[in-house]
């Protein structure tokens, strides 16, 4: 795809997909989400990790509401069916490690984008906020199924109806989100985090994401056996053989990613 409201780039086995709207805070249009979509899933076939980030100062301000019809209307349904699904799910379900790296205020849907990766991590100057109450809607874009798995219903509860702006370290307190960094060292941490992931074991991380989220249904018998049958996936790799080699030897691993 020809990619035009985002930019993105591989190196060092680390993919960049940077929302690139700045004029109008990375909202999301139609555009924009057909190529998050297209480019989550090039970089599974291509990098080892991947990293969404925003242009300019804001992450996303969420939908783009001059992104209409010519009635001037938005049909959210078809949208939300048509459009947004296929983008969190793109990152979801993306083989390889995701970060979201909130660089700056993310609002509404776009709040909501950046808990579709597996890690988000902010900026200290960064806050998410749950705008959709303030025009007279309901948290969408995953929101109200990532929200209460994360800090809880009374917490998501309170976020959506009151909209209150929720700060970087206070979604981290919250576990909303993993970590976060000084806004002054904010891309190179980010960057730092993003090559630990693209030289680990990268089979081993997608049976982690593959374990971790089906705890939530399983129980501890099932948990068990899946945890059995996605380990003996990752005993016969590479990297597994590689790992214990260089615990043996003292040495840092040399991981393939296979």
């Amino acid at each position: 795809m020809d990619y035009q409201e985002i930019t993105y780039d591989i190196t060092d086995n680390v993919a960049t997909i940077t929302l690139n709207r700045p004029d109008v805070m990375n909202a999301l249009n139609t555009r924009i989400r057909l190529e998050i979509a297209d480019a989550f899933k090039h970089a599974q076939d291509n990098a080892r990790a991947a990293v969404m980030t925003g242009a300019g100062v804001s992450f996303c301000s969420g939908q783009d509401l001059a992104d209409a019809s010519e009635d001037g209307k938005i049909d959210m349904e078809a949208t939300l069916r048509d459009e947004y699904v296929p983008m969190l799910k793109s990152i979801f379900d993306c083989k390889i490690p995701t970060i979201c790296a909130v660089n700056g205020p993310a609002a509404g849907a776009g709040a909501n984008l950046a808990l579709a990766a597996d890690v988000v991590i902010a900026s200290e100057d960064a806050y998410f906020v749950q705008a959709f109450t303030r025009i007279g809607l309901i948290p969408d874009a995953g929101g109200t199924y990532w929200l209460p798995r994360q800090i809880g219903a009374a917490r998501a509860m309170g976020a959506a109806l009151f909209a209150d702006k929720i700060s970087a370290t206070q979604a981290r307190d919250w576990g909303m989100i993993y970590e976060t960094a000084p806004a002054a060292e904010f891309p190179d941490y980010v960057k730092a985090r993003a090559l630990q992931l693209a030289t680990g074991p990268t089979v081993a991380y997608a049976q982690l994401k593959t374990a971790i989220r089906g705890s939530s249904e399983n129980t501890l018998d099932d948990q068990l056996a899946l945890e059995a049958k996605l380990q003996a996936i990752c005993g016969e790799t590479h990297d597994f053989y590689e790992g214990v080699a260089a615990f043996m030897e003292k040495r840092a691993p040399n991981y393939k990613g296979r």
